[in-house]
């Protein structure tokens, strides 16, 4: 085939050159038009492929494990929050026990699409990808889905790959998975600050309550929290982040009552929130020797590690009085505070106190220190202290069952002493100490305390004990040089009750130890009816002569150290038994 030649082609130019230029425009534009089109049409497909592809690649991951762990929450005898054990704060709750205005509260703060969308709002994905490719702030706005993705399941890596992931996986949840899974697992896993992650350890951090417990006003307070946890998590303490907090209160609350999620009455009864103090008080480092001792019981009913009860999410039920506990506190610090911890010679004054509920067992009250992160050794379970006269009600009964090796201990601890003294309080009946009364895990039931009761005393020697204890009072009172009380205090032999489970009259101290005079160096008071034994022990020590030990050492005598156990288990007592006896 012939080539055109020179002379052809140069016919052919000078033929188009006389084609006016808006017709040759026209033809080219046509053919522009159609390969742009048709090239577009070619980068959609691609694109549409390519994203199927991604989205059939992508696996929904499972959660991380810092996601999935759970701690244990203590609480006392009426449910009050004493404290948690694991290295997480978080109780994961079904949605069930989210009160449903609580939810509303929280898609109104942080999604109000979320029943209705995709799982991923494409303005917002626009916007964080404007921002990553012009260096700008980094942007929000995410769904609850997509905040979930993040929080649970990826890294919280601000790049467009991550941003991708976050997005085709959110997508895929959202199809494969109920809105009220979604939501039940973001509820579980949010951070609200104060260590709180997950909506059950938020409520109780910040208001003392389980999450089915939650009032319109405190889930609208939580779902505004979510927003920046770390600044709002001072609410209640920094005046200036609590109106701040309040602001945001109002505006979801006035978002929740324009949808629908509240009537227009509950939005006009409802009143911002009282908020538990944070930082907390004194007083929760001292719940620490009570949660020791319960843990350890708890893990021993289990069958596991107290490892594994602190990460296991369980709900243990205490059979300790927290206001109680917190009241015999401040009363100790008061006892303490004329004496000012330490002498000259560094002599450190120690006090336990234990609240035994007879023939139960049940321990009401356990005082193991003033300050557990000075001192972790719990005295009140631990401290072997001289007995001294301690037992001397006892001498001339016969003891069966435990109470047959506590009179060969020299040194009991007050935890053993006080059960003792509650046998007899018991007609004889002697009860193993315990401080659990049920465990419980996702809503189920699995364990049940059932007191360990055995006869330790006919009831005839536990009434002779329990007289003994009512007419001696303090001992080596004349040593002490203090007037003789215990006659005041103990009634007259006519007087005693004629059965051993009669009330004695009223605050009939049992007080001894051992020393005597300016020598004593271990005091016990107690005090008791059928219904409570009450023991305060008091002993000092000092430093030893080897490096980071101790010895023991006398009482403080200014004042009486008499005087000061009996002023203060008579303080407690009030306290315990609301002001009689």
């Amino acid at each position: 085939m012939k080539r055109p030649s020179g002379s052809h082609r140069a016919r052919v130019r000078a033929q188009l050159r006389r084609i006016p230029l808006r017709l040759r425009l026209r033809r080219t534009r046509g053919r522009l038009l159609r390969r742009l089109l048709l090239t577009l049409l070619a980068l959609i497909a691609t694109l549409c492929t390519a994203a199927v592809v991604a989205y059939r690649l992508t696996d929904i991951p499972d959660p991380h494990p810092e996601t999935v762990t759970q701690s244990t929450v203590f609480v006392d005898d009426k449910g009050s929050y004493l404290g948690r054990r694991g290295p997480v704060d978080r109780q994961e709750v079904p949605l069930s026990q989210v009160p449903r205005y609580v939810q509303d509260a929280v898609i109104a703060a942080e999604n109000r699409s979320f029943r209705t969308d995709d799982g991923v709002s494409p303005r917002a994905i626009a916007r964080a990808v404007l921002a990553s490719l012009t260096g700008g702030e980094r942007q929000g706005g995410s769904t609850i889905t997509q905040q979930y993705v993040k929080n649970a399941l990826l890294t919280p890596e601000q790049s467009l790959s991550r941003k991708a992931r976050e997005a085709l996986i959110a997508i895929k949840l959202d199809r494969t998975r109920s809105k009220d899974d979604i939501l039940a697992g973001y509820l579980n896993t949010v951070y609200f600050g104060r260590g709180s992650a997950g909506i059950q350890a938020a409520s109780r951090n910040y208001f003392g309550v389980d999450t089915r417990n939650l009032t319109v006003s405190q889930g609208a307070a939580l779902a505004s929290i979510v927003n920046i946890p770390s600044y709002y998590e001072k609410a209640g303490s920094d005046p200036e982040v609590t109106a701040t907090l309040k602001s945001r209160w109002t505006w979801v609350l006035d978002a929740m009552a324009t949808s629908g999620a509240i009537t227009a009455k509950q939005r006009a009864d409802a009143t911002f929130p009282a908020f538990r103090f944070y930082p907390p008080g004194t007083t929760e480092g001292q719940r620490q020797y009570m949660i020791d001792v319960a843990a350890k019981e708890a893990a021993d009913r289990l069958g596991i590690t107290e490892d594994q009860l602190a990460r296991g999410g369980y709900t243990v039920h205490t059979t300790f009085d927290l206001a109680l506990q917190d009241a015999t506190t401040e009363a100790v610090k008061n006892l303490k505070a004329g004496k000012s911890g330490k002498d000259s010679k560094g002599t450190t004054l120690h006090t336990a106190v234990v609240a035994i509920k007879p023939g139960d067992g049940a321990v009401r009250l356990l005082y193991g220190g003033s300050d557990y992160a000075r001192q972790p050794f719990n005295d009140a379970v631990g401290g072997a202290v001289e007995a001294g006269e301690a037992l001397a009600p006892f001498g001339k009964v016969r003891l069966d069952g435990p109470l047959t090796e506590l009179r060969k201990t020299a040194a009991p601890t007050p935890l053993q002493l006080a059960s003792a003294y509650a046998t007899a309080a018991a007609n004889g009946l002697y009860a193993t100490p315990y401080t659990i009364t049920k465990i419980t895990r996702d809503g189920r039931q699995v364990y049940t305390a059932h007191p360990d009761t055995r006869r330790a005393l006919d009831e005839k020697e536990a009434f002779m004990v329990d007289m003994q204890m009512s007419k001696t009072g303090t001992p080596d009172q004349t040593q002490d040089q203090t007037p003789d009380k215990a006659t005041d205090r103990a009634p007259d032999k006519e007087a005693i009750p004629s059965t051993p489970t009669a009330q004695k009259a009223p605050q009939t101290f049992f007080t001894a130890g051992a020393g005597g005079g300016i020598t004593r160096r271990t005091l016990w008071s107690t005090t008791q009816d059928p219904q409570l034994t009450l023991t305060v022990a008091l002993f000092a020590d000092r430093p030893g002569e080897k490096k980071n030990t101790t010895v023991p050492a006398q009482l403080p005598n200014d004042p009486s150290p008499v005087e000061s156990a009996e002023e203060t288990t008579a303080q407690i007592w009030r306290l315990a038994t609301g002001g009689t006896q």
